[in-house]
C-alpha cells in the first residue's frame, strides 16, 4: 500500500556536535546572575544577619586603615580578623571567596618578583599581605549583603546621586539583559538538532538583539523618568536599626581602629 511508510519505525539518530562553547556560555552567565542575585539572607549565621550599612562602612575604613599603616603587626591582626570572618561564612561561599583570595595575590606576587630578587623583600611580603586583606574583605562584604544596601549606605556616605543611580541602574540591566541572552542560548541549543554548522552565527545574531534590545530599552526608561519628572536626584530610605550582635561587630571594628593608632 502506498501508506505503508506510515507504519514504518523511524530510526533517524542526529549526528553529534560540539556544543561546548555554548554550554560554558549558558553556565557562565547563570553563575554571573547568581551572584548578582545573591541576596545575603539565604544563611542563618551572624555574618549574614548585620547591618548592611555597619559593613559597608566599616569595610571601606578597614581597606583605608590596610593601605596607610605600614605595620606588620597590624596587617597580620586584620588579615586574620579577615580569616575568622571568612570561616564563620557558608561553605560554598567560603570556597569562592578562598579561590579568588588565591588567585589575585598569586599575580601581586608574580609582579613582585623582580622586587624580591633586589632584596625589597619586607614592603613586597607587607603589599602581598595587604591585597590578601583587601581581597577578603571586599569578597566577604560581596557576599554576605545585599546590593541595595550598599547603595544605599553610599546615599548615608554623601556619595554623588549620579553615580549610585548609575551603578544601581548597570546592575539591574546587566541581569535583565543576561536572561534575555540566556533564553537567547537556551532557543538556540534546542533548535539545534545534530550537525549545526550556522551555530556561531547565530550566536552573533543573539549578540545583535542584546544590543538592540539594550537601546530600546534605555529609550524606554529615559521617556518613563522623563514622564515621571525626574529631576536627578536619586532618594533612599535606608533603615538604621543596631542590635546587639552589630554593638559587638562595631566594638571590634573599633579595637581594629585603636591597634591602628597604637602601631602606627
Amino acid at each position: 500500500m502506498a501508506a505503508d511508510w506510515l507504519f514504518q519505525k523511524e530510526e533517524h539518530v542526529p549526528v553529534k556536535d560540539n556544543e561546548r562553547f555554548l554550554d560554558k556560555s549558558i553556565l557562565a552567565i547563570i553563575d554571573m546572575l547568581g551572584r548578582i542575585k545573591r541576596t545575603g539572607t539565604f544563611s542563618n549565621k551572624a555574618f549574614y544577619k548585620l547591618n548592611g550599612s555597619l559593613k559597608v562602612i566599616f569595610t571601606l575604613i578597614n581597606i583605608l586603615l590596610l593601605s596607610l599603616s605600614r605595620s606588620f603587626l597590624f596587617v597580620s591582626i586584620l588579615d586574620l580578623c579577615m580569616v575568622i570572618s571568612l570561616i564563620i561564612l557558608e561553605k560554598e561561599d567560603r570556597k569562592n571567596i578562598l579561590l579568588i583570595s588565591i588567585i589575585i595575590p598569586l599575580f601581586t606576587f608574580i609582579m613582585l618578583i623582580p622586587s624580591f630578587l633586589v632584596g625589597n623583600k619586607n614592603n613586597s611580603i607587607l603589599i602581598i599581605m595587604k591585597v590578601v586583606g583587601t581581597i577578603l574583605s571586599v569578597n566577604i562584604l560581596s557576599y554576605t549583603t545585599k546590593w541595595d544596601n550598599i547603595t544605599k549606605t553610599l546615599k548615608l556616605l554623601f556619595i554623588p546621586d549620579l553615580f549610585i543611580w548609575v551603578m544601581e541602574i548597570t546592575i539591574k540591566y546587566i541581569v535583565i539583559l543576561g536572561e534575555h541572552s540566556l533564553n537567547g542560548l537556551y532557543a538556540l541549543k534546542l533548535r539545534s538538532v545534530g550537525k549545526n554548522n550556522k551555530k556561531y552565527n547565530s550566536l552573533s545574531r543573539i549578540m545583535g538583539n542584546l544590543f538592540l534590545k539594550s537601546k530600546d530599552m534605555g529609550e524606554e526608561m529615559f521617556s518613563a523618568m522623563e514622564c515621571r519628572g525626574f529631576t536627578g536626584e536619586y532618594s533612599s530610605i535606608a533603615k538604621f536599626k543596631i542590635n546587639k550582635k552589630d554593638m559587638m561587630y562595631c566594638i571590634a571594628n573599633i579595637i581594629i581602629f585603636i591597634i591602628f593608632i597604637l602601631t602606627k
